[in-house]
């Protein structure tokens, strides 16, 4: 998923023509950013995808044809040898979506209702390799955590240092907001969430995430957006 020179290039994906409008106009506003295509299916989306090689695809949960879980499995998921970076945007936020969205290798997800500002976090986010989750998920899959029975931690060879960054990452940080919490350079935040990665056998830090969700290393109490 190497960034070719020249702005993001944006597939939509979404069933709503004025959804898919007006995402355009937010985001063709940006001077770093382009729409490439459009899709209003799911099967179409995979096809454009594939032919377009967009840097970001956005993609809606309910679509006719093929569902924007099974759009993120299918260019992001398990076993794609070059996945690309997958961004849900849906009305839609029951938790066996988020779970199973992020588990396929979804690089954020979004509710609509979040605002154009979100929306434009969300993709520079997924390209700078951050995760952005709407805060209003986070919260609620955060507490349902923390009511939960406490979980077993999961055999892992992690440091202590390893295991803070993991917890950041899970309330949302991006590299260097960890560093200034740590009083550590970016760089060095860099190594250890590569680190953390290859010793969790994570896809990505929303892998990492889930494994500080799962096992009880992420507060009860998560902070806003990620940037």
């Amino acid at each position: 998923m190497t960034k070719p020179p020249g702005p993001t290039r944006i597939l939509i994906a979404d069933d709503q023509d004025d959804v898919r409008s007006g995402f355009r106009l937010i985001l063709g506003s940006q001077p770093d950013m382009t729409v490439v295509g459009e899709a209003a299916d799911g099967l179409t989306a995979v096809r454009l995808a594939r032919t377009l090689n967009p840097d970001v695809v956005l993609a809606d949960i309910r679509m006719p044809g093929l569902d924007g879980l099974e759009l993120t499995r299918l260019l992001t998921g398990p076993g794609v040898p070059d996945p690309m970076r997958v961004l849900v945007v849906t009305t839609f936020d029951h938790d066996d979506y988020v779970r199973t969205a992020l588990r396929d290798g979804a690089c954020g997800f979004l509710l609509k209702r979040s605002g154009p500002g979100l929306l434009i976090e969300g993709v520079r986010a997924a390209m700078a390799g951050d995760v952005l989750i709407s805060p209003q998920i986070t919260v609620r899959l955060l507490r349902t955590l923390a009511s939960a029975p406490a979980a077993s931690p999961a055999p892992s060879s992690l440091t202590a240092r390893e295991r803070e960054v993991a917890r950041l990452i899970a309330e949302g940080l991006t590299n260097a907001e960890i560093g200034g919490r740590l009083f550590i350079s970016a760089g060095t935040v860099k190594t250890h969430v590569a680190n953390v990665q290859a010793k969790l056998k994570a896809r990505n830090r929303v892998g990492i995430a889930a494994w500080s969700w799962e096992n009880g290393l992420a507060g009860p109490a998560p902070r806003g957006p990620a940037g």
